[in-house]
């Protein structure tokens, strides 16, 4: 039986762990050839290579820092020329810095990278990617409910960031439409990954605020994404789609 997306070239960025890895995994699974991207650790980075190409795809890993725009655009550019093409872009690297305003005398520059990385990185990629992705084509970020509602202190420019990621994808949605180009947004809730894992000292309260009553896992925001990224989402575009447990119901 054919896989749903054999034939597919997926850039995933920040793909070397948590998220990142499970969505460059399942889609593997579905037939893709995946290129993911990594800022620091390219051991974790070729383990997952290791763990994609066994599933019978081509794999390759791609150091770029996410808040350099001409490190992101290089980055598809290169990935396009390696695999003949890119059908989908997936937009997972991100950082999570916290603080209440005024809180830090370092808090500008926490700011400004987090933006850098966030935003500006997400953007640089789905320039580079209009001019490449091939028609058909699918661009899902990975965001965060906090871009919705911001539940306790510290988090405002960690929410506005997530909350710029989706209004982009509102409006590149109706930017690459004539294209059949699909972008859609996925906000993670509480997730038990190495960024946020289940063991830690708030993860009671996070759990206690999700109708599941548990923390999500990796394989089931990458089952969202590949939903999005497959033929029956052809239809799906400038969407939002909360993966959190019923934190948000």
């Amino acid at each position: 039986m054919t896989k749903p997306l054999s034939g597919k070239v997926a850039l995933v960025t920040g793909g070397s762990r948590g998220i990142g890895a499970a969505i460059a995994r399942r889609l593997a699974e579905d037939g893709a050839d995946i290129a993911i991207s990594y800022a620091v650790s390219a051991d974790k980075a070729e383990a997952v290579v290791k763990e994609l190409k066994a599933k019978g795809v081509r794999a390759l890993a791609f150091k770029a820092d996410q808040a350099d725009p001409a490190q992101v655009e290089s980055l598809v550019k290169q990935v396009a020329e390696r695999f003949g093409g890119l059908d989908i872009l997936i937009n997972s690297a991100g950082v999570f810095v916290t603080g209440e305003v005024g809180a830090s005398a370092n808090q500008i520059a926490g700011f400004d990278h987090q933006i850098a990385v966030n935003v500006n990185g997400v953007a640089s990629a789905v320039r580079a990617a209009s001019r490449l992705i091939r028609e058909g084509g699918r661009i899902i970020s990975i965001g965060s409910i906090v871009g919705d509602r911001t539940p306790f202190p510290g988090l405002a420019d960690y929410s506005a960031s997530k909350a710029a990621v989706a209004a982009y994808t509102r409006g590149w949605a109706r930017d690459f439409g004539s294209k059949r180009i699909t972008v859609n947004t996925i906000q993670p809730g509480p997730i038990d990954t190495d960024m946020n894992p289940a063991s830690s000292d708030f993860a009671p309260t996070l759990t206690a605020l999700t109708a599941l009553g548990r923390y999500g896992r990796a394989e089931e925001v990458a089952s969202a994404v590949a939903f999005l990224a497959g033929p029956e989402a052809s239809y799906i575009t400038g969407a939002t789609l909360n993966v959190d447990g019923g934190l948000t119901a």
